[in-house]
């Protein structure tokens, strides 16, 4: 017997579908969607923010020295004029050996974060796995389990398939 609904499609379509809808819950942190969708999406969910909350302090700050392009007033490039061996004039980019503070990820947050990225989609503008180490974590710490909620919204008016609301609580 199966451990997993296959919601009447093939696996690479229903794994790309659960992983779209996971990703959207935790962007936006509320979705409507069927109600088998949703239970399946609740467990991914649930299990990707026990992963966060289990290893949201386990890095270290690090110094590293960074070689950047020097930037002048307006925020552009530095550059400046210089010769090549064949005496041809060319622009230089000025480069400037900067110090900076980063977040070094252990080895255990690395896994998690790689286990993380194969349940949610890349998203253009936000970093979903930052969002859920920074901001979901930490809100949900004290809480043991139970991360999502689902609301039955009654049929759906073209088909009558359950829908329901699964939001984080």
């Amino acid at each position: 017997m199966a451990t997993n609904r296959k919601l009447g499609r093939t696996t690479d379509i229903r794994k790309s579908m659960l992983r779209t809808l996971t990703t959207d819950l935790l962007l936006h942190g509320k979705i409507e969607t069927t109600e088998a969708r949703a239970k399946e999406v609740k467990a991914i969910a649930d299990s990707l923010i026990s992963l966060a909350i289990k290893e949201k302090d386990n890095f270290e700050n690090v110094e590293v020295k960074v070689v950047k392009a020097k930037l002048d007033a307006k925020g552009k490039k530095v550059t400046e004029l210089t010769k090549s061996k064949n005496g041809k004039e060319y622009l230089k980019v000025v480069k400037e050996e900067v110090t900076e503070k980063r977040q070094k990820d252990m080895p255990s947050r690395l896994n998690a974060r790689r286990k993380m990225m194969t349940k949610i989609n890349k998203v253009k503008d936000t970093d979903v796995i930052a969002k859920l180490f920074n901001e979901i974590a930490p809100k949900y710490e004290n809480r043991v389990g139970g991360y999502t909620r689902i609301i039955k919204a009654g049929p759906r008016k073209g088909d009558g398939a359950e829908i329901a609301i699964l939001q984080l609580v």
